[in-house]
C-alpha cells in the first residue's frame, strides 16, 4: 500500500504540472481593447502581453483570430496576456498603420517592446506559444549553430550544472513548443540549448540520426570535473512531447544508484512510479566497493530505461538463494520480485530490454539447482582477487585507534588549518578498501608522531563531505596533503607505509632547501645533527655549496628543493667560506655534498649548471644506493631507470666476500649500463615467486641473474659452478653482449595487470614527483655504453602500465563488465575446486 500511495501522489503532482499547459475551457479569453491609447495607458511594469492591432473591420482575419484566441488560454499559464487592440480608421501610427494591420504581433513587457512577430509565423497555437516563450527566455535558452558554440557552453557548465540540448527541424512546431515549455519550468535547474542545424545534430551523435525528427539529449556536465572530460549524453528515446521531456528529466535527476536497506517489496523509486523496472544488485560488506562500481556501470547502461539499486544482504534478511546476485522488480501491481543469478552485466542489460530473458534464466537456474544443494558455504575458502580488499575484509572487526586524528568537516576545515604550523589532511572514502588500508597506516603514523610540535594530523571522509573534497580538488582516494598558512599545499605521492608517511611529514617541517648560515651548521648538517627536529631520524643529507659566481646553479637548486619538499633532506650553503667547505671534499662550487644515512664519509659531486628538471633527476639518481637491496617499496625507483638488472638472490644476508665483489662491480665503469643489486628472500619472500617465474623449480641459492625487463625480457643465469667474483661476472657479461650465452627463460610480453582495473598498484607505487620523467640513465654529463645484448643504458624505457585510475568506475562505456563478489557461480562453471568470491 505505501508504494501504491507514493505512486498515486506522484502521478497526481505530475498531472497538476501538465495541466499548466493544457487549455482549460473558459479559464482565459482574448482581451479586447477599444483603442491603442487605452491599451498603452493600462500597461503595468513587469506584466507581459502579446498584442495585435487591427481595424474594426478586417475581412479574412478570422483564422488568425481563432488561433490567437486559443493561444490566450495557454499563454496565461506563463503570465502572458493576449490583447486585441481595435485601431480607429483615422489612426496611421506605427502599430495601426496599414502596413502593420494584422501583419505583425507585438510582445511587450510593461511598456517596453521585446519582439515583433510577423503573423505568418504565428500560424497555429503551437507556433504562437513556442515563439512567445522563445522570446521571453531568450537569455536563458541558448541558441547555437556550430559544434564549437555547443562545446564552449559545455566547458562552462562542467562541474557546475547539467545541460538539455534540443534539436528541432524548425521553430514554431509542436516539438519546439514542448522544449520551450519545459525550459520555462526547468530553466533554473538545467541549462537549455536549442538548435535547428541538422549538421550540428549529426556532429554530436555517433550514429546517423534522422534530422527530420526532433531530438533531445540530457548532457551530464555536472559529473565532468576535469576540463578534458566530455559530458555524458543520454538521449530521450520517446517522441519530443512535454510529458516525455518531463519524464526524462525526472529520471535524469534521480540518483544514479539508490542504496537500500529494507525489504525490496517496500521500495518505491521514481522509476517504478514512472512505469520502469528497478534492478537490484545484491551486495555484502566484504564486496561493497566492487558491487557499487558494478551497479554504477549497469545504471549508466540502463539510464532512462530502468532504475538500479544496491541492496545490502548484511542489512536485509532475504529468504533467497545465497548465490543470487540480481533482483528485478517491475512496476506491474502484484508481480513478485524475481531473484536471479547472472554471469555479467550484459545479461542484466538484456534482462531489462528482453522480457523473455527472465523466464529463460529461471529455467536455467532450476536445472542447476541440484548442483548447489549440497554445497556448504565456507567463507574461509573464499579468495579475494585484490589483496588490499582481502586484508581489509580480514581485519574488519579490528578497531583503529583514531583518537589522535582530528575529524574535519565543511564547518571546521578552514578554521582547523590555522591551529598548527602544519596540518596533515588525509582525504579518503570510508567505503573504499585502499582508503581503509591507508587509514590504518595513518593511525600508526599518528601514534608515532604523537606530541610532535607544530604538526596536526586530520582526516576528511569524502563520502560524508563530497562538496569539501570537490572544493579542494581531490580527484582520487586516498590523498594526503600538508597545509601551511600562506603557502600552497603539498601533495604526498609516495608509498603508503607508516615509515614513508611519517618521513614525509617530518621532512615537510623543514624548509627545502634549508639555508645554513655558518660552517659549523653545514658540518653539523652533514653529520645529521642539524636541524634539531630531524636529529633522531636518519635520512641521507644533501648539501649544495655555491659561491657568488654560481647564482644560476643556486637558483635551480632552490627550485629543485621546492619540488622535492617532503621527500629529500636538502641544505644549501653559499657564504663567503663556501669555497673552503667544498675544497675540503675535493670539489669546487657549485658542488653537491652527499652524506648517506648510516655512513661516516661525505661524497663530493660536481654540480654543473643544469636546468631545474635536470637537477631534480640528478638528485633522485644520486640518492639511489650503489648496491641496493631490492624490496617492494624501492623496486619502482630502480625499474624507472630503464636498465637491466644484475640481481643476486640470497636466502638471507649475503656473505662478506660476495658483498665485496658485487660492490666492486657496482662501483666500476659498467655500472653505468645496468643496476647491480640483491634480494633477501627472507625479508622479501615475493622473490620466491619471481624465481618460480624464471625457472620451473627454485635453483640452489645464492643465484645471480641478468634480467632485462625493458628489452625482450630475457633471463640469463650466471654459471653456478663459478665463484661470484668481479672478474668472473665481467667475463660472463662480455659473452652475453657477444650473444654467446643462451637465456634460461624469456618473460612473457603480456601486460602486468593488477587483479582489478580499479587498483593499479604498480602505478600507485611510482616514486613522487610524477610530473618529471624518470631518470633513464646516469648523470646528464655521462654517456653510457651499450648493454650486453645491444641496448643502450636507457633501454626501452616504456614500462608496462595499466590505464590510470581516472578510467575506473567512471569508464562505463566499456562493454561487458563481470558481476563481482555477487556472482560466485563463475568459479563453479570453471570446475574449480574452491569457491571463488570475486570483488
Amino acid at each position: 500500500m505505501p508504494a501504491q500511495k507514493d505512486r498515486w501522489v506522484s502521478s497526481l503532482l505530475f498531472l497538476l504540472f501538465c495541466a499548466s499547459s493544457i487549455p482549460q475551457c473558459g479559464s482565459a479569453s482574448l482581451q479586447q481593447e477599444p483603442s491603442p491609447q487605452h491599451y498603452f495607458s493600462g500597461l503595468e511594469a513587469g506584466k507581459t502581453s502579446l498584442a495585435f492591432f487591427t481595424p474594426s473591420v478586417s475581412p479574412g482575419a478570422q483564422p488568425f483570430l481563432e488561433h490567437i484566441e486559443s493561444s490566450a488560454e495557454a499563454l496565461q499559464d506563463y503570465g502572458v496576456s493576449v490583447v486585441k487592440v481595435n485601431c480607429p480608421k483615422e489612426d496611421v501610427s506605427r502599430y495601426c498603420g496599414k502596413e502593420n494591420a494584422l501583419r505583425k504581433a507585438f510582445l511587450f513587457r510593461g511598456n517596453r517592446l521585446i519582439r515583433e512577430f510577423p503573423t505568418d509565423a504565428l500560424f497555429d497555437v503551437n507556433s504562437i506559444v513556442a515563439n512567445v516563450l522563445f522570446a521571453l527566455l531568450f537569455n536563458e535558452v541558448k541558441y547555437v549553430e556550430t559544434l564549437a558554440d555547443l562545446e564552449n557552453i559545455e566547458n562552462v557548465l562542467k562541474g557546475k550544472s547539467n545541460m538539455v540540448f534540443a534539436y528541432v527541424p524548425a521553430t514554431g512546431t509542436a516539438e519546439h513548443r514542448a522544449v520551450m515549455e519545459a525550459a520555462f519550468v526547468y530553466g533554473t535547474i538545467h541549462q537549455f540549448v536549442l538548435t535547428t542545424e541538422a549538421a550540428l545534430l549529426k556532429a554530436t551523435s555517433h550514429d546517423d540520426p534522422d534530422v527530420s525528427s526532433a531530438w533531445l539529449l540530457f548532457c551530464h556536465c555536472q559529473r565532468a570535473t576535469e576540463p578534458a572530460q566530455p559530458c555524458r549524453r543520454t538521449a530521450l528515446a520517446q517522441p519530443l512531447t512535454l510529458l516525455n521531456i518531463h519524464r526524462h528529466l525526472k529520471l535524469m535527476g534521480a540518483p544514479l544508484v539508490t542504496e537500500v536497506a529494507e525489504d525490496p517489496e517496500k521500495i518505491s523509486t521514481v522509476h517504478l512510479q514512472l512505469g520502469l523496472p528497478l534492478v537490484f544488485i545484491l551486495s555484502q560488506k566484504e564486496t561493497y566497493e566492487a558491487d557499487r562500481r558494478t551497479a554504477e556501470f549497469v545504471a549508466w547502461q540502463l539510464l532512462g530505461k530502468a532504475g538500479v539499486a544496491l541492496l545490502s544482504r548484511d542489512l536485509v534478511e532475504l529468504n533467497v538463494l545465497h548465490r543470487s546476485n540480481v533482483a528485478l522488480k517491475t512496476p506491474d501491481e502484484g508481480m513478485p520480485i524475481q531473484y536471479l543469478v547472472l554471469e555479467d552485466t550484459d545479461e542484466v542489460i538484456t534482462l531489462v530490454e528482453d522480457k523473455n530473458k527472465v523466464k529463460q534464466i529461471q529455467e536455467d537456474e532450476q536445472e542447476e539447482k541440484e548442483e548447489y544443494e549440497d554445497e556448504k558455504e565456507d567463507n574461509n575458502q573464499d579468495i579475494q582477487d585484490d589483496q588490499v580488499v582481502e586484508a581489509v575484509s580480514r581485519d574488519k572487526k579490528r578497531e583503529l585507534p583514531l583518537e589522535q586524528i582530528l575529524v574535519l568537516t565543511e564547518e571546521n576545515f578552514h578554521s582547523s588549518l590555522s591551529e598548527a604550523a602544519r596540518t596533515v589532511v588525509l582525504f579518503y572514502a570510508s567505503w573504499e578498501a585502499v582508503s581503509l588500508a591507508v587509514l590504518r597506516s595513518y593511525s600508526e603514523v599518528a601514534a608515532l608522531l604523537k606530541g610532535t610540535p607544530g604538526v596536526l594530523l586530520s582526516r576528511v571522509n569524502c563520502w560524508d563531505w563530497p562538496g569539501l573534497c570537490s572544493q579542494e580538488n581531490v580527484t582520487q582516494f586516498p590523498s594526503i596533503r600538508i597545509y601551511k598558512e600562506g603557502q600552497q599545499s603539498v601533495t604526498y605521492g609516495g608509498m603508503w607505509g607508516t615509515e614513508e608517511l611519517s618521513s614525509f611529514i617530518l621532512l615537510s617541517q623543514v624548509p627545502c632547501p634549508l639555508k645554513l648560515a655558518t660552517m659549523d651548521e653545514a658540518e653539523g648538517y652533514l653529520r645529521g645533527e642539524f636541524p634539531a627536529e630531524l636529529s633522531s631520524h636518519h635520512h641521507t643529507s644533501l648539501l649544495g655549496v655555491f659561491s657568488s659566481a654560481t647564482s644560476k646553479a643556486r637558483e635551480a637548486f632552490e627550485e629543485a628543493g621546492n619540488i622535492l619538499s617532503g621527500h629529500v633532506r636538502m641544505g644549501m650553503y653559499f657564504e663567503d667560506d663556501a669555497l673552503a667547505l667544498s675544497q675540503k671534499y675535493s670539489v669546487s662550487p657549485p658542488a653537491l655534498l652527499l652524506a648517506r644515512r648510516g655512513g661516516r664519509s661525505v661524497e663530493g659531486i660536481a654540480l654543473p649548471e643544469h636546468s631545474v628538471q635536470d637537477m631534480v633527476q640528478m638528485i633522485r639518481y644520486e640518492l639511489l644506493d650503489i648496491f641496493p637491496e631490492i624490496t617492494v617499496p624501492n623496486l619502482p625507483q630502480y625499474l624507472q631507470l630503464g636498465k637491466p638488472f644484475l640481481i643476486l638472490f640470497s636466502a638471507g644476508d649475503i656473505s662478506q666476500v660476495e658483498s665485496k665483489e658485487m660492490l666492486k662491480l657496482a662501483k666500476g665503469r659498467p655500472q653505468q649500463t645496468f643496476v647491480v643489486c640483491w634480494l633477501n628472500l627472507k625479508k622479501t619472500p615475493v622473490g620466491y615467486g619471481i624465481l618460480r617465474t624464471h625457472f620451473s623449480t627454485i635453483p640452489p641459492l645464492p643465484v645471480l641473474l641478468w634480467v632485462n625487463l625493458h628489452a625482450g625480457g630475457q633471463v640469463f643465469k650466471f654459471p653456478s659452478e663459478q665463484p661470484i667474483t668481479e672478474m668472473n661476472i665481467l667475463s660472463w657479461l662480455e659473452k652475453l653482449q657477444a650473444g654467446l650465452e643462451v637465456p634460461s627463460s624469456t618473460l612473457s610480453e603480456e601486460d602486468w595487470k593488477p587483479p582489478l582495473p580499479a587498483y593499479n598498484f604498480l602505478q600507485m607505487m611510482e616514486p613522487s614527483v610524477p610530473e618529471l620523467s624518470p631518470h633513464a640513465g646516469d648523470t646528464p654529463a655521462q654517456h653510457p655504453p651499450k648493454n650486453p645484448g645491444g641496448d643502450t643504458a636507457g633501454g626501452d624505457t616504456a614500462t608496462r602500465e595499466e590505464p590510470s585510475q581516472e578510467s575506473r568506475a567512471e569508464e562505463v562505456g566499456s562493454p561487458g563488465r563481470g558481476l563481482r563478489g555477487t556472482a560466485p557461480r563463475l568459479a563453479a562453471r570453471d570446475k574449480q575446486g574452491k569457491r571463488h568470491s570475486e570483488l
